[in-house]
């Protein structure tokens, strides 16, 4: 669980963490945030033996970026006023903070045809 005060540092820096985890052989992080150009960016970074067991390398990053055009159908989606940046990354905050958040974010784009741009690497 995130603190009230980690909250705000997270706010201010214009990322949002949508989840964490770190125990002695896995820590994983995965954030939201919008780019310099608008574009609205899932990022997660998992590393630790579990990954290397499972991938064959002890790291593996994977992104899903989203064009102003299409993040236009999210602020719909979640009933913000258009543009509003920091509302629209808490609503995704609030809907997809759990260890498959990355997955089930891509599959609600999916279902509600919002294109994406998705991208890994290990």
């Amino acid at each position: 669980m995130i603190s009230d005060l980690e909250m705000k540092l997270i706010v201010k820096m214009d990322r949002i963490l949508l989840f964490s985890l770190k125990t002695d052989d896995i820590k994983i992080t995965v954030e939201v945030y919008f780019d310099s150009t608008g574009n609205l960016v899932v990022e997660g970074y998992d590393i630790g033996k579990k990954v290397e067991d499972y991938w064959g390398d002890s790291d593996y990053e994977y992104t899903s970026t989203i064009i102003p055009d299409e993040v236009k159908k999210l602020y719909t989606l979640f009933q913000l006023k258009d543009g509003s940046q920091q509302e629209l990354l808490l609503a995704l905050q609030a809907r997809f903070n759990t260890n498959t958040c990355y997955s089930e974010l891509q599959s609600f784009l999916e279902q509600n045809k919002v294109s994406y741009e998705g991208f890994s690497w290990r």
